[in-house]
Formats: structure tokens, C-alpha cells, sequence
């Protein structure tokens, strides 16, 4: 992905802010796009054009913001999504991660952090489109696989129901085998955020990664806690597939 295929939508009720994310956008190199309601920002997002990125607020008239995340990830193509909002609880915040924002910034924010965190997820979404196709074709770990191209997990050849982020956290680590992880890193590298105030998120999105992928959760055979330290992936019977 080139810095002239980057293309944004910005969905903000706000004009002047909207305007103002845009002027900072089209500085990164990137096409900008604006929608000021929740309803015309859903269609734009979901209007199958390759939107690099997704600039959401929370509080938006018609339809809000979770609801166009919760949509926008139950689709099949992956879009980033980065959440704005005037609320600054950490349960919002929360709520915006595991709903499947990439990462979440509370009004009023600097534009210097805003270009960090936009540059953060682009550049973790490009690192992936760089890698070669045998790399992106599918991991096999005994009875699980994931196809990373059409963003399938199987296990005994069933589909298992993963979100988007519970997908993108599964692929890292398989694709990773047996290297430790802290969740910070896991912070870092999946959700491209730093704030370790979003730590507890990590634990949550492994429990229910646990629940929905392993025999017997509570005695995980994939997913394993190595205490003091993170989680890693257990390499056994790992493969790599190709076309």
C-alpha cells in the first residue's frame, strides 16, 4: 500500500473538527473523505470502497459510533478503525476496543497525537500487506487453522465465530509460535496502542479467544499464560501453507 492508495474516511458530526482531521490526514498523504452523520458514514464505510483507515467519532446524530464499529467489523473486509469521542471513561474507552476500534482517542487531543496514532495504524496495516503471499496464505497448529486472506479460523474443520480483533490477536500469535508476549507488547502490536491502562483488555480478549478455541479453556492447550511474563502460542504442529 503506497502513501497515494491511502485513502481515510472521516465520519464527525462537527464540521470544524472534521475539517481539521482532514487537513491533518491529507498532510500523512492520504485521500480524505467526510460524512457528518452516523447513518451516511455507515454507507460510505461499507460502499466498498479499500478505505485505508476509519475515523469515527462515538456521538454521532442517527446512529452512533459503536454501532457503525459493531457493523463495519461484522463485514467481511477489514477496515481500521480509529474511535474519537468527548467521553474519557475508561469504560468507554474499553467499550470502543472491544467492540473492534483499533484504538481510541478522547476529545480534546493534540493533532500531534492524533498524526502519531493514524501513522501507528497505518504503518502496522501496511507492515502486513508487505509480507510475502506464503506468509499470507493460511497457519495450521494441529486441528486449528486461520486463512489471513479471507480472515477464517477453523477447528476440526468448524468455523469458529471470532471478532475481528480476536482474529487479528490469534493471527500474531501463531504467527509467532512459542514467543512470549507481554500485553503490552500484545497492546503495541494488535490494537497499535501504548496505553497500558487498556492491559486488562488483552486478558479479556484472550478469556474469550480461550472460550471460543480451546477443548477445554480452562486447561488451554493453544493460548498459554506464562505467568509473570504474557502469553504465547504453542508451536506444536505448526505448519505454514502456500498456494
Amino acid at each position: 500500500m503506497g502513501m497515494n492508495s491511502r485513502r481515510v474516511l472521516v465520519v464527525e458530526d462537527e464540521r470544524d473538527i472534521a475539517r481539521l482531521l482532514a487537513l491533518h490526514l491529507e498532510d500523512l498523504g492520504c485521500e480524505v473523505d467526510t460524512s457528518y452523520d452516523g447513518r451516511t458514514g455507515l454507507a460510505r464505510a461499507l460502499d466498498g470502497t479499500a478505505w485505508s483507515l476509519l475515523v469515527l467519532d462515538l456521538r454521532l446524530p442517527e446512529l452512533d459510533g459503536l454501532e457503525i464499529c459493531r457493523r463495519v467489523r461484522s463485514s467481511t473486509t477489514y477496515t481500521p478503525i480509529l474511535m474519537l469521542t468527548a467521553r474519557a471513561s475508561e469504560l468507554d474507552r474499553v467499550l470502543g476496543l472491544e467492540t473492534g476500534a483499533d484504538d481510541y482517542l478522547a476529545k480534546p487531543f493534540s493533532v500531534v497525537e492524533f498524526a502519531a496514532r493514524v501513522k501507528a495504524i497505518l504503518r502496522r496495516v501496511e507492515q502486513l500487506a508487505r509480507r510475502s503471499p506464503v506468509q499470507l496464505r493460511s497457519l495450521r497448529a494441529g486441528d486449528l487453522e486461520i486463512d489471513l486472506d479471507r480472515r477464517i479460523a477453523t477447528r476440526e474443520g468448524h468455523v469458529l465465530e471470532l471478532t475481528a480483533k480476536e482474529f487479528d490477536l490469534l493471527a500474531h500469535l501463531m504467527q509467532h509460535p512459542a514467543r512470549v508476549f507481554t500485553r503490552a507488547q500484545l497492546l503495541d502490536q494488535v490494537w497499535g496502542t501504548t496505553h497500558d491502562t487498556f492491559e486488562h483488555t488483552v486478558n479479556s480478549h484472550i478469556n474469550r479467544l480461550r472460550a471460543k478455541l480451546e477443548p477445554d479453556p480452562t486447561r488451554p492447550r493453544y493460548i498459554v499464560t506464562v505467568w509473570g511474563a504474557g502469553y504465547r502460542f504453542c508451536a506444536m504442529e505448526q505448519e505454514k501453507t502456500g498456494s
